[in-house]
Protein backbone atom coordinates (compact mmCIF):
# COMPACT_ATOMS: atom_id res chain seq x y z
CA UNK A 1 0.00 0.00 0.00
CA UNK A 2 2.94 2.68 0.15
CA UNK A 3 5.95 3.52 -1.85
CA UNK A 4 8.79 4.41 -0.10
CA UNK A 5 11.45 7.10 -1.41
CA UNK A 6 14.17 9.13 -0.15
CA UNK A 7 14.38 13.28 0.18
CA UNK A 8 17.37 15.20 1.15
CA UNK A 9 16.34 18.12 3.31
CA UNK A 10 18.50 20.08 5.85
CA UNK A 11 21.44 18.32 5.09
CA UNK A 12 19.58 15.10 5.99
CA UNK A 13 17.74 12.27 4.20
CA UNK A 14 14.51 11.92 5.27
CA UNK A 15 12.54 8.68 4.42
CA UNK A 16 9.05 9.19 3.32
CA UNK A 17 5.70 6.91 3.16
CA UNK A 18 3.61 7.68 0.40
CA UNK A 19 0.42 6.21 0.03
CA UNK A 20 -3.42 6.62 -1.15
CA UNK A 21 -5.44 8.19 1.74
CA UNK A 22 -9.11 9.28 1.01
CA UNK A 23 -7.64 12.89 0.79
CA UNK A 24 -5.46 11.75 -2.07
CA UNK A 25 -2.07 10.92 -2.12
CA UNK A 26 0.01 11.98 1.08
CA UNK A 27 3.29 11.85 1.91
CA UNK A 28 4.68 11.43 5.39
CA UNK A 29 8.41 11.12 7.05
CA UNK A 30 9.03 8.34 8.54
CA UNK A 31 12.35 9.02 10.02
CA UNK A 32 15.86 10.59 8.85
CA UNK A 33 19.50 9.72 8.60
CA UNK A 34 22.65 12.20 8.01
CA UNK A 35 23.90 9.94 5.93
CA UNK A 36 22.23 8.90 2.59
CA UNK A 37 23.84 6.21 1.84
CA UNK A 38 22.31 3.99 4.89
CA UNK A 39 18.64 5.49 4.09
CA UNK A 40 19.24 4.16 0.14
CA UNK A 41 19.45 0.38 1.48
CA UNK A 42 16.26 0.97 3.85
CA UNK A 43 13.94 2.40 0.98
CA UNK A 44 15.08 -0.47 -1.17
CA UNK A 45 14.01 -2.94 1.08
CA UNK A 46 11.10 -1.33 2.68
CA UNK A 47 9.76 -1.19 -1.00
CA UNK A 48 10.28 -4.95 -1.72
CA UNK A 49 8.61 -5.66 1.47
CA UNK A 50 5.46 -3.15 0.68
CA UNK A 51 5.42 -5.31 -2.80
CA UNK A 52 5.38 -8.52 -1.97
CA UNK A 53 3.18 -8.34 1.41
CA UNK A 54 0.79 -6.26 -0.77
CA UNK A 55 0.52 -7.96 -3.88
CA UNK A 56 -0.67 -11.83 -3.07
CA UNK A 57 -3.70 -10.05 -1.12
CA UNK A 58 -4.43 -7.74 -4.79
CA UNK A 59 -5.19 -10.31 -7.11
CA UNK A 60 -7.20 -14.03 -7.35
CA UNK A 61 -5.53 -16.84 -7.67
CA UNK A 62 -6.47 -18.46 -11.25
CA UNK A 63 -5.48 -21.42 -11.17
CA UNK A 64 -7.17 -24.42 -12.19
CA UNK A 65 -9.97 -22.23 -13.94
CA UNK A 66 -11.39 -21.30 -10.09
CA UNK A 67 -11.04 -17.32 -8.81
CA UNK A 68 -9.67 -17.72 -4.84
CA UNK A 69 -7.54 -15.56 -2.87
CA UNK A 70 -4.25 -15.89 -1.60
CA UNK A 71 -3.49 -16.44 1.94
CA UNK A 72 -2.50 -14.04 4.54
CA UNK A 73 0.08 -16.10 6.38
CA UNK A 74 2.69 -13.87 5.71
CA UNK A 75 1.62 -10.35 6.68
CA UNK A 76 2.36 -11.71 10.56
CA UNK A 77 6.29 -11.75 9.16
CA UNK A 78 6.34 -7.52 8.89
CA UNK A 79 6.52 -7.40 12.81
CA UNK A 80 7.02 -10.56 14.67
CA UNK A 81 10.17 -12.48 13.24
CA UNK A 82 9.11 -15.89 15.06
CA UNK A 83 6.38 -16.09 11.87
CA UNK A 84 9.14 -15.13 9.50
CA UNK A 85 10.09 -19.16 9.20
CA UNK A 86 6.85 -19.76 7.93
CA UNK A 87 7.80 -18.17 4.93
CA UNK A 88 10.38 -20.74 4.06
CA UNK A 89 7.39 -23.63 4.70
CA UNK A 90 4.39 -24.08 2.77
CA UNK A 91 3.54 -25.54 -0.49
CA UNK A 92 0.03 -23.21 -1.59
CA UNK A 93 1.58 -22.34 -5.04
CA UNK A 94 4.54 -22.30 -6.49
CA UNK A 95 4.25 -18.23 -7.30
CA UNK A 96 2.84 -17.64 -3.52
CA UNK A 97 5.92 -19.43 -1.88
CA UNK A 98 8.31 -17.57 -4.00
CA UNK A 99 6.62 -14.18 -3.04
CA UNK A 100 7.03 -15.06 0.80
CA UNK A 101 11.02 -16.09 0.07
CA UNK A 102 11.03 -13.27 -1.59
CA UNK A 103 9.60 -11.40 1.43
CA UNK A 104 11.45 -13.27 3.73
CA UNK A 105 15.32 -12.20 1.74
CA UNK A 106 13.94 -8.06 1.45
CA UNK A 107 13.19 -8.74 5.78
CA UNK A 108 16.80 -10.11 6.24
CA UNK A 109 18.11 -7.19 4.35
CA UNK A 110 16.33 -4.44 6.29
CA UNK A 111 17.54 -5.89 9.35
CA UNK A 112 20.61 -5.72 8.09
CA UNK A 113 20.52 -2.02 7.21
CA UNK A 114 19.63 -1.79 10.18
CA UNK A 115 22.17 -2.68 12.05
CA UNK A 116 24.23 0.37 11.15
CA UNK A 117 21.88 2.79 12.01
CA UNK A 118 20.79 4.82 15.64
CA UNK A 119 17.99 2.85 17.61
CA UNK A 120 15.60 5.53 17.20
CA UNK A 121 15.98 5.03 13.47
CA UNK A 122 14.99 1.31 13.78
CA UNK A 123 12.37 1.95 15.95
CA UNK A 124 10.76 4.26 13.40
CA UNK A 125 10.89 1.43 10.68
CA UNK A 126 9.62 -1.43 13.36
CA UNK A 127 6.45 1.45 13.76
CA UNK A 128 6.21 1.84 10.15
CA UNK A 129 5.85 -1.95 9.38
CA UNK A 130 3.64 -2.30 11.82
CA UNK A 131 1.62 0.83 10.87
CA UNK A 132 1.50 -1.10 7.32
CA UNK A 133 0.99 -4.40 8.37
CA UNK A 134 -2.41 -3.30 10.83
CA UNK A 135 -3.59 -1.08 7.85
CA UNK A 136 -3.70 -3.56 5.34
CA UNK A 137 -5.38 -5.82 7.74
CA UNK A 138 -7.77 -3.93 8.61
CA UNK A 139 -8.63 -2.90 4.45
CA UNK A 140 -8.69 -6.67 4.09
CA UNK A 141 -11.31 -6.90 7.00
CA UNK A 142 -13.14 -4.55 5.31
CA UNK A 143 -12.76 -5.29 2.13
CA UNK A 144 -14.41 -8.51 3.07
CA UNK A 145 -17.07 -7.33 4.95
CA UNK A 146 -15.61 -8.86 8.81
CA UNK A 147 -15.03 -5.36 9.91
CA UNK A 148 -16.73 -4.25 13.28
CA UNK A 149 -18.48 -0.66 13.30
CA UNK A 150 -15.88 0.90 15.76
CA UNK A 151 -12.81 -0.15 14.38
CA UNK A 152 -10.66 3.32 13.71
CA UNK A 153 -10.55 5.07 10.49
CA UNK A 154 -8.14 3.13 7.98
CA UNK A 155 -5.55 6.41 6.69
CA UNK A 156 -4.28 4.19 4.02
CA UNK A 157 -6.21 3.78 1.44
CA UNK A 158 -6.23 -0.03 -0.62
CA UNK A 159 -8.22 -1.34 -3.31
CA UNK A 160 -8.22 -4.48 -5.18
CA UNK A 161 -6.19 -4.76 -8.25
CA UNK A 162 -4.67 -1.70 -7.97
CA UNK A 163 -2.34 -2.23 -4.91
CA UNK A 164 -0.27 1.23 -4.30
CA UNK A 165 3.34 -0.56 -4.50
CA UNK A 166 6.44 -0.50 -6.23
CA UNK A 167 6.30 -3.43 -8.41
CA UNK A 168 9.50 -4.08 -10.00
CA UNK A 169 12.33 -5.95 -8.12
CA UNK A 170 14.29 -6.98 -10.73
CA UNK A 171 13.42 -10.31 -11.01
CA UNK A 172 9.49 -9.42 -12.37
CA UNK A 173 8.81 -11.56 -9.60
CA UNK A 174 5.18 -9.96 -9.22
CA UNK A 175 4.13 -9.87 -12.70
CA UNK A 176 1.48 -11.51 -14.36
CA UNK A 177 4.00 -13.01 -16.61
CA UNK A 178 5.89 -14.66 -13.81
CA UNK A 179 2.82 -16.25 -12.05
CA UNK A 180 1.46 -17.44 -15.00
CA UNK A 181 4.95 -19.65 -15.95
CA UNK A 182 4.56 -21.07 -11.90
CA UNK A 183 1.01 -21.82 -12.20
CA UNK A 184 1.61 -23.67 -15.88
CA UNK A 185 4.38 -25.13 -14.37
CA UNK A 186 2.36 -26.72 -11.47
CA UNK A 187 -1.09 -27.46 -13.55
CA UNK A 188 -0.37 -31.17 -13.24
CA UNK A 189 1.46 -31.21 -9.79
CA UNK A 190 -0.26 -33.41 -6.94
CA UNK A 191 0.30 -31.53 -3.64
CA UNK A 192 3.12 -33.83 -3.00
CA UNK A 193 4.72 -33.25 -6.04
CA UNK A 194 4.20 -28.79 -5.37
CA UNK A 195 5.80 -29.40 -1.94
CA UNK A 196 8.91 -31.13 -3.52
CA UNK A 197 8.72 -28.51 -6.45
CA UNK A 198 8.71 -25.38 -3.98
CA UNK A 199 11.45 -26.83 -1.81
CA UNK A 200 13.35 -27.26 -5.07
CA UNK A 201 12.52 -23.56 -5.86
CA UNK A 202 13.48 -22.31 -2.26
CA UNK A 203 17.28 -23.88 -3.20
CA UNK A 204 17.45 -22.12 -5.95
CA UNK A 205 16.11 -19.28 -5.75
CA UNK A 206 18.16 -18.81 -2.22
CA UNK A 207 21.66 -19.99 -4.15
CA UNK A 208 20.98 -17.16 -6.67
CA UNK A 209 20.48 -14.40 -4.67
CA UNK A 210 23.64 -15.46 -2.85
CA UNK A 211 26.06 -15.84 -6.14
CA UNK A 212 26.63 -12.07 -6.44
CA UNK A 213 26.82 -10.02 -9.34
CA UNK A 214 27.11 -12.53 -12.00
CA UNK A 215 25.47 -13.18 -15.28
CA UNK A 216 23.29 -15.70 -13.81
CA UNK A 217 19.43 -15.96 -14.20
CA UNK A 218 16.33 -18.17 -12.77
CA UNK A 219 15.04 -19.94 -15.91
CA UNK A 220 11.65 -22.14 -16.65
CA UNK A 221 9.74 -20.90 -13.29
CA UNK A 222 12.19 -21.71 -10.79
CA UNK A 223 13.03 -24.71 -11.90
CA UNK A 224 17.04 -23.75 -13.68
CA UNK A 225 19.85 -21.71 -13.24
CA UNK A 226 21.78 -20.65 -16.07
CA UNK A 227 25.16 -18.88 -15.69
CA UNK A 228 27.36 -17.49 -18.59
CA UNK A 229 29.78 -15.06 -16.80
CA UNK A 230 32.02 -12.62 -19.41
CA UNK A 231 34.75 -13.64 -20.92
CA UNK A 232 33.84 -17.50 -19.99
CA UNK A 233 34.77 -18.02 -23.98
CA UNK A 234 30.98 -19.36 -24.93
CA UNK A 235 31.20 -21.84 -22.26
CA UNK A 236 28.05 -21.66 -19.59
CA UNK A 237 26.79 -23.62 -16.80
CA UNK A 238 22.96 -24.68 -15.83
CA UNK A 239 21.68 -26.19 -12.35
CA UNK A 240 18.84 -27.43 -12.77
CA UNK A 241 16.08 -29.56 -9.95
CA UNK A 242 14.57 -32.58 -10.82
CA UNK A 243 10.50 -33.04 -12.07
CA UNK A 244 8.67 -33.68 -8.95
CA UNK A 245 7.12 -36.24 -10.91
CA UNK A 246 10.01 -39.12 -11.08
CA UNK A 247 11.11 -39.81 -7.93
CA UNK A 248 14.60 -41.39 -9.15
CA UNK A 249 15.59 -38.47 -11.28
CA UNK A 250 18.69 -36.65 -9.51
CA UNK A 251 19.81 -32.73 -9.33
CA UNK A 252 22.20 -31.92 -13.15
CA UNK A 253 24.95 -29.53 -13.64
CA UNK A 254 25.74 -29.26 -17.20
CA UNK A 255 28.59 -27.25 -18.38
CA UNK A 256 27.67 -26.30 -22.04
CA UNK A 257 29.21 -24.25 -25.18
CA UNK A 258 27.55 -22.19 -28.13
CA UNK A 259 28.38 -23.60 -31.27
CA UNK A 260 27.90 -21.72 -34.47
CA UNK A 261 25.28 -22.41 -36.71
CA UNK A 262 27.86 -22.05 -39.51
CA UNK A 263 30.53 -24.32 -39.21
CA UNK A 264 32.88 -21.96 -41.28
CA UNK A 265 32.44 -19.45 -38.86
CA UNK A 266 35.06 -18.74 -36.58
CA UNK A 267 33.92 -18.64 -32.22
CA UNK A 268 33.26 -14.87 -31.39
CA UNK A 269 32.73 -13.75 -35.13
CA UNK A 270 29.17 -15.93 -35.43
CA UNK A 271 25.99 -14.77 -36.03
CA UNK A 272 23.96 -17.16 -34.37
CA UNK A 273 25.20 -20.09 -32.42
CA UNK A 274 23.40 -23.04 -30.83
CA UNK A 275 24.37 -24.24 -27.05
CA UNK A 276 25.08 -28.27 -26.65
CA UNK A 277 25.54 -29.57 -23.50
CA UNK A 278 29.33 -30.77 -23.19
CA UNK A 279 29.88 -32.54 -19.79
CA UNK A 280 26.62 -33.22 -16.93
CA UNK A 281 27.31 -34.05 -13.34
CA UNK A 282 24.07 -36.51 -12.12
CA UNK A 283 23.56 -35.42 -8.27
CA UNK A 284 21.95 -38.11 -6.15
CA UNK A 285 22.18 -36.27 -3.30
CA UNK A 286 20.55 -32.87 -3.42
CA UNK A 287 22.88 -29.77 -3.15
CA UNK A 288 22.20 -27.14 -0.97
CA UNK A 289 21.84 -23.39 -1.79
CA UNK A 290 25.33 -22.95 -0.20
CA UNK A 291 26.83 -25.40 -2.23
CA UNK A 292 25.21 -23.98 -5.44
CA UNK A 293 26.22 -20.68 -4.53
CA UNK A 294 30.03 -21.81 -4.42
CA UNK A 295 29.51 -23.14 -7.68
CA UNK A 296 28.37 -19.69 -9.31
CA UNK A 297 30.89 -17.65 -7.59
CA UNK A 298 34.04 -19.16 -8.66
CA UNK A 299 32.86 -19.17 -12.20
CA UNK A 300 32.68 -16.00 -11.80
CA UNK A 301 35.44 -14.94 -9.90
CA UNK A 302 37.46 -17.22 -12.53
CA UNK A 303 35.27 -17.55 -15.58
CA UNK A 304 38.25 -20.45 -17.48
CA UNK A 305 37.29 -22.36 -14.93
CA UNK A 306 34.25 -23.94 -17.30
CA UNK A 307 36.45 -24.61 -20.19
CA UNK A 308 38.71 -26.76 -17.75
CA UNK A 309 35.81 -28.36 -16.14
CA UNK A 310 34.39 -29.34 -19.88
CA UNK A 311 37.62 -31.34 -20.42
CA UNK A 312 36.89 -33.17 -17.48
CA UNK A 313 36.23 -37.05 -18.18
CA UNK A 314 34.07 -39.62 -16.44
CA UNK A 315 34.48 -40.20 -13.26
CA UNK A 316 36.55 -37.23 -12.76
CA UNK A 317 35.93 -34.24 -10.27
CA UNK A 318 35.51 -31.04 -11.21
CA UNK A 319 38.59 -29.01 -10.06
CA UNK A 320 38.00 -27.48 -7.11
CA UNK A 321 34.57 -29.48 -6.06
CA UNK A 322 33.32 -32.47 -5.42
CA UNK A 323 31.10 -32.72 -8.11
CA UNK A 324 31.80 -35.95 -10.38
CA UNK A 325 31.29 -35.67 -14.02
CA UNK A 326 29.04 -38.72 -14.87
CA UNK A 327 28.39 -37.89 -18.61
CA UNK A 328 29.94 -36.47 -21.72
CA UNK A 329 27.57 -35.62 -24.77
CA UNK A 330 29.82 -36.27 -28.19
CA UNK A 331 32.92 -34.42 -28.82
Amino acid sequence: MTIYSQHANRGKSQILATYQSANGVVSKTVTSLGDAHLAAPIVDALNRISAFATVPVSVHDRRERRVHSYPHKHLAALTDAAARAALLTGAHSLWYEYVCLRLHQALDDLESALLTVPDAVTRAIHSELELEESELRAALAEYSGTSSEDEPEIERHWEFGHPFVQYDDGMDTLSDETRGQFDRREAEFTPEEREKAAADLRVLVTAHSRAGGMWASLDDAGSVIFAEPYDSDGFYMTVQAPEPGDADAPWEIEIGRWEPDDPDEAYGDHTSATGSSVIGCALRVAPSAEEIAYLLKSVNEKPPLLAEWAEAPVGADLAGTKLVVTKRYGS
